[in-house]
């Protein structure tokens, strides 16, 4: 699946809830669902600078393909990150460069999150674009 339609999958899901209390709900769930980051990985170079709440991410470059790992001890922070890890996972650094991560406001989520979360979440897609960038010049 492209990073387009992993987008468009969540965007659908998503739609199906009209009140924000069960997107919030859905955005916990899944961060439940993810798996515990192992403890080696939680270290200060992991870290996300710019998030209220911890989240550390975790990037490995494997047949060319990056895979993100990552946990945050807040519950909603663990689901958005859970998304991002979705869309953007198992793709080449070149594909999570040039995408548009148009799904975040489509669901609305950027309307929906306070100020220090959406720069929390902007920290973090900056970050998994850092780690894109690293492994890109190295290819």
């Amino acid at each position: 699946m492209t990073i387009n339609d992993i987008q468009d999958e969540i965007i659908e899901e998503f739609n199906g809830f009209d009140d924000w209390m069960d997107k919030y709900q859905m955005l916990i769930d899944l961060g439940n669902d993810l798996e515990p980051l192992d403890e080696k990985y939680k270290t200060e170079q992991n870290l996300i600078e710019g998030c209220q709440s911890r989240v550390w991410v975790q990037c490995d470059l494997r047949d060319g393909l990056m895979e993100l790992s990552a946990e945050s001890d807040a519950l909603i922070v663990k689901g958005i990150i859970a998304l991002l890890i979705r869309v953007l996972s198992h793709h080449s650094p070149q594909e999570i460069l040039d995408a548009d991560l148009y799904f975040i406001n489509r669901i609305g989520l950027r309307d929906h999150l306070s100020p220090t979360r959406s720069n929390g979440l902007l920290a973090m897609v900056k970050q998994i674009r850092m780690y894109a960038l690293a492994y890109s010049s190295k290819q």
